[in-house]
């Protein structure tokens, strides 16, 4: 990959201020220069500078054509060699839900289960009587062991207590919040959920997918619309200092959308957001006549979000082959029958629905393509852009599958161990023709796109275990995966995703070039600026 700009690129670059006149725009508002800008365009891929009007790029090309478009009213910044990329795209994650996380809940991020209990004691000592103690972010992978109700009850023993998975399908509760729930050691496991008991038949205080809905329809919901909007813009500004420009929030209640809006609104909000609708809501925004695409250039509707499984990482994907270490031949759970996902998924997309799936297991994969085969037979559209949330564990015939329905694949971005040469397969995906995209999940990992990258390009893990090699992608891929097709992922591809002009104003700038760096290293380069719409939403 070349490192500088060649004269074929500057050839390249007049062609595109040729184009000036057409966009009617006068001098820029904006110039940025000395910079070494990878642009993804496949006509003109690098840059020196780029000039902006109107939150838009209007010219893009080296220093010399960029800089006389200017005048003594335009704002002239220097790069001082810097890289630059297109702003990223998280194209699956659930921003203003983990927002009001932040607010309301004991973050429970550390390797050390006493730190968890000494944290969650300390919020129970401020509560009053009878109030839930409630615990996110807990990564069992990070502790010794899973928390359990013995350690919730050590810590707090006089108040109903749940600590949520990172992932955001398993829980842990206390032995007041199972009394509450009044779940014992006989209650049956519900449809689509688990309550784990230990080799005794006692229970671990673990709960997974529907079996949390005992404990969760008991908590009231205190949330007002202001936390909505303060959680929208919380964590907007956390993805935006890791260069994030664009999320998609793959579960989006209607008071998450006002959330969005409010704090667009009141110019809080430092990235656009694509809102899958939840398909409990579907109904509410149907009646009111919105459909996919409904929106700006910073809050637009996406599709409708159903759920065929539950998590590969929390072991409820529904899986061909029994879990390791799990008795009794355990495969997960099934969470929508194929009747429940083809009755919503066919209404919505004859309503002019997106349709995005989560489906982590290859069973659940291989269900929610025979439900989008049958929907596009008897509704055909031209390009459907059906997407399956996650889609972890592939086989060979399923990706078959997807690449005759152009099928969208979200997956993770952060590898796991299970099945790993089966797992993510990007290279696979990439191989066949299909336009993967980049996503965090979070909470369920950190939306970190130079982790993704490094995790791509090495699929090595922070302690050093390699997770299917045979999967890594390039570096030119990754970056593409995380910028023009997740803005492909929501029809938005020519609005952003790329640096030309007509395209929104949205970037990053690097402490270090990528290109230059090793694999490994990747994790280790720092965002200093973000852009969004031309102005600075982040600056280190």
């Amino acid at each position: 990959m070349a490192r500088s700009i060649s004269r074929r690129n500057f050839m390249q670059g007049i062609s595109s201020l040729l184009a000036l006149p057409l966009l009617r725009i006068g001098e820029p508002e904006t110039i940025l220069y000395n910079g070494n800008i990878w642009t993804l365009d496949e006509d003109q891929p690098w840059a020196q500078a780029v000039a902006i009007s109107g939150a838009r790029f209007v010219a893009v090309g080296s220093n010399a054509e960029v800089l006389r478009l200017g005048s003594a009213r335009t704002r002239k910044i220097d790069l001082a060699n810097n890289t630059v990329l297109p702003g990223f795209n998280d194209a699956h994650a659930h921003p203003v839900e983990s927002g009001v996380e932040h607010l309301r809940k004991v973050a429970c991020d550390t390797d050390s289960i006493e730190r968890i209990k000494t944290a969650l004691h300390e919020r129970a000592l401020k509560a009053p009587p009878g109030e839930w103690v409630l615990g996110f972010l807990y990564d069992d992978g990070k502790t010794p062991r899973p928390i359990n109700r013995h350690d919730l009850d050590d810590a707090v023993p006089d108040h109903p207590a749940l600590v949520q998975h990172r992932g955001g399908h398993t829980a842990f509760v206390n032995s007041l919040a199972l009394q509450l729930a009044q779940v014992n050691d006989q209650t049956p496991d519900p449809a689509g959920g688990r309550f784990e008991h230990d080799a005794d038949g006692h229970l671990t205080g673990f709960v997974g997918d529907a079996g949390m809905r005992a404990f969760l329809k008991l908590i009231p919901n205190r949330n007002t619309r202001d936390d909505y909007r303060q959680g929208a813009a919380l964590i907007s500004k956390l993805f935006a200092s890791k260069g994030v420009t664009s999320a998609c929030d793959a579960d989006a209640s209607p008071e998450d959308v006002q959330g969005y809006q409010d704090a667009r609104d009141a110019g809080e909000l430092t990235m656009r957001i694509y809102c899958h609708v939840s398909a409990a809501s579907l109904d509410h925004f149907m009646d009111a006549g919105i459909h996919s695409g409904f929106g700006d250039e910073w809050v637009r509707i996406g599709g409708v979000k159903q759920y065929a499984d539950g998590s590969i990482s929390e072991r409820t994907a529904w899986l061909s082959e029994p879990y390791v270490g799990i008795p009794n031949d355990y495969v997960g759970l099934q969470l929508s029958s194929r009747e429940q996902l083809y009755e919503t998924g066919r209404k919505a997309h004859a309503a002019g629905w997106q349709l995005a799936t989560h489906a982590n297991g290859d069973l659940g994969i291989d269900r929610i393509l025979g439900v989008y085969e049958q929907i596009q037979k008897e509704l055909p559209k031209k390009d459907p852009r059906f997407r399956i949330e996650h889609c972890t564990l592939l086989t060979d015939t399923l990706i078959q599958r997807m690449r005759a329905l152009q099928v969208i694949p979200a997956p993770f971005s952060c590898y796991g161990k299970e099945r790993a040469q089966r797992m993510f397969p990007m290279r696979s995906f990439l191989d066949a023709g299909l336009r993967p995209t980049d996503s965090s999940d979070y909470t369920a990992s950190p939306s970190d796109p130079m982790m993704w990258l490094q995790s791509q390009l090495t699929r090595i893990d922070m302690k050093g275990n390699a997770w299917g090699p045979n999967q890594r992608i390039t570096l030119q891929e990754a970056i593409r995966c995380g910028t023009i097709n997740g803005a492909y992922s929501a029809f938005e591809e020519n609005l952003k995703g790329s640096i030309r002009p007509g395209q929104l104003a949205d970037l990053i700038v690097l402490a270090r070039n990528p290109f230059q760096t090793d694999p490994s290293e990747l994790l280790k380069i720092q965002v200093e600026r973000t852009m969004v719409g031309g102005s600075w939403k982040y600056e280190s």
